[in-house]
């Protein structure tokens, strides 16, 4: 009997330890499952959601493609969900319509040019949780609840220099389409402090190569008028200008009709605009030396990107130039074709120059309007 207990005894032990094995094994099983499981559920970084309100319209060729273009990048390179409103030149809308964004669940929200200034500086401190940038202008930050707003500024006068240089290259040579006369003509959207700081490095850059060159200077009154800007194009080259440079937007393609009409030379702006052209209109795109680039697009793709890592700083503004790559000339085959290749290496010396701070290009932001005005005088044809 003894024994008996002893053997029964020996058989539990042993049964104890194999199901004790076996629930183990099951619940390191279970286990393992739910970690599985829960790797699979790790939630995704949520994609970013941004919005960009034109005031104005796309298809311009110009500034406000630009944009659309670096929203496109920031899509596509950043996995952001992206939208563009376009509010048309109807300036009842615009601050309507940056209230009712304001409302919704975008992240950033993104405005262009000094006509949204006081806009945003209105908007932007009623709804401190959102994050605004606003670009080629800045909020006054003095007058305080601004630190939700990141503003970007283009230093235009660096690539206007360029673009000065250009047109003086092309007045004095003996291409094809020039003249004698030494004249270069500037187009602007109107008299505001950023179109005349490009046209104060555009002086600066055609003085540089010749002392005595004239600007035939003309204001559109607004960007969008196109046919307006014709007109006043035509103006220029019937007084003996052989390039035109317009930085008027959407208005400043009435410079490459007459330019085409004329058969006259052109430098564009904000986009590369021969490039745009060079399929729909060739024989526009054949006079367009080179454009002024803004790079509204690079502009914005890093700022995002400076966002998402946490460096980007609100509450002020940055002035991006030649050396951030946020400004530059448009570098493709027509200015390959048409100007020769000293004077490319000519302009790329002067390029890095500028981004060195080894030339110091004139600006016209703080300048008086009787100095603005005398150089403006001073180049009179």
């Amino acid at each position: 009997m003894k024994k008996f207990f002893i053997i029964a005894l020996g058989f539990v032990l042993i049964l104890s330890l194999l199901l004790s094995g076996c629930g183990s094994s099951q619940q390191s099983q279970q286990n393992q499952g739910q970690s599985q499981q829960s790797g699979q559920e790790q939630p995704k970084e949520k994609p970013l959601k941004i919005v960009l309100l034109l005031n104005g319209n796309l298809g311009d060729k110009s500034f406000f493609d630009s944009a659309n273009h670096g929203m496109e990048l920031i899509k596509q390179e950043l996995g952001a969900e992206t939208k563009v409103i376009e509010m048309g030149y109807d300036q009842t809308k615009w601050e309507p319509t940056l209230v009712d964004v304001s409302e919704q669940d975008w992240d950033i929200i993104i405005v262009g040019t000094w006509q949204m200034q006081e806009i945003l500086e209105k908007v932007a401190p009623q709804y401190p949780d959102k994050k605004y940038f606003i670009f080629d202008s800045s909020v006054d930050y003095t007058k305080g609840k601004l630190d939700n707003v990141y503003s970007i500024q283009y230093k235009q006068n660096e690539v206007s220099f360029l673009a000065g240089v250009v047109a003086a290259k092309v007045t004095t040579s003996n291409m094809p389409l020039a003249n004698p006369q030494k004249i270069i003509g500037f187009l602007g959207g109107m008299d505001t402090p950023v179109i005349n700081d490009f046209l104060v490095g555009y002086i600066q850059g055609a003085r540089y190569v010749d002392p005595d060159i004239k600007v035939a200077i003309s204001y559109i009154g607004d960007f969008s008028n196109a046919a307006k800007g014709k007109e006043m194009a035509l103006a220029q080259y019937n007084l003996g200008a052989d390039i035109g440079f317009n930085v008027a937007g959407q208005a400043g393609l009435g410079q490459l009709d007459a330019a085409k009409e004329k058969n006259k030379y052109a430098i564009g702006v904000d986009s590369d605009q021969a490039m745009i052209f060079k399929d729909s209109d060739p024989a526009k795109a054949n006079l367009i030396v080179t454009s002024a680039l803004k790079r509204v697009d690079n502009s914005l793709l890093r700022a995002v990107k400076m966002y998402k890592e946490g460096k980007l700083v609100f509450g002020k503004a940055e002035n991006l130039g030649l050396s951030e790559e946020a400004v530059g000339l448009a570098d493709n085959e027509f200015y390959e074709k048409l100007l020769s290749e000293d004077i490319r290496k000519e302009v790329k010396d002067l390029a890095d120059k500028i981004a060195s701070g080894e030339i110091k290009v004139d600006t016209a932001f703080g300048m008086d309007t009787a100095k603005l005005n005398e150089l403006r005088n001073s180049v009179k044809p």
